[in-house]
């Protein structure tokens, strides 16, 4: 398994990016590992016990894929992002404050649904434009495709703007 792909450059625009996000924010256990074919451009999903075909217990080390780790900060200060810039100082202060010490994801997560739930649709647009900036990054840093690239993709595909 290699962490550094140095072969043909990939087309962000031709890769799952809401799945590449989604197994760089499973942070669950190290059981299993969510890794990129650069030859086929999928996402597949190892786990220990029954390699990545469900059956077949293979080491990560004789596969040929590149695995896709955790990001464990960036989410945090996405969460952040969208409290700051929310237009409503009152909705702002109560989810700043809602991510403030342990349980910060849960916190947020009940402060919008609870009592801000008109800000949801705002808050998803944001979240998943984050997560797949985030994922064009990781990209990046595992040489799998250009910068160039990676600007064209991200100036393609602004954040949203938040209310």
């Amino acid at each position: 398994m290699r962490g550094d792909y140095r072969g043909r450059m990939l087309d962000p625009s031709s890769l799952d990016l809401d799945e590449i996000a989604a197994a760089l924010a499973d942070q669950t256990d190290y059981e299993h590992r969510w890794l990129l074919n650069p030859q086929t451009e999928e996402v597949v999903f190892w786990t220990s016990d029954t390699g990545i075909d469900g059956h077949t217990p293979v080491d990560l080390d004789d596969l040929d894929l590149i695995c896709i780790g955790p990001l464990p900060h960036v989410w945090y200060r996405d969460m952040a992002d969208f409290a700051e810039r929310i237009s409503d100082d009152r909705a702002g202060r109560r989810l700043a404050r809602a991510i403030e010490g342990k349980g910060a994801f849960r916190r947020f997560k009940d402060e919008l649904h609870q009592e801000l739930p008109h800000l949801l649709p705002a808050w998803h647009a944001f979240r998943d434009a984050r997560a797949r900036r985030h994922a064009v990054d990781w990209l990046v840093d595992n040489s799998l495709i250009d910068d160039d690239a990676a600007t064209r993709f991200l100036d393609d595909h602004p954040e949203p703007d938040v209310p």
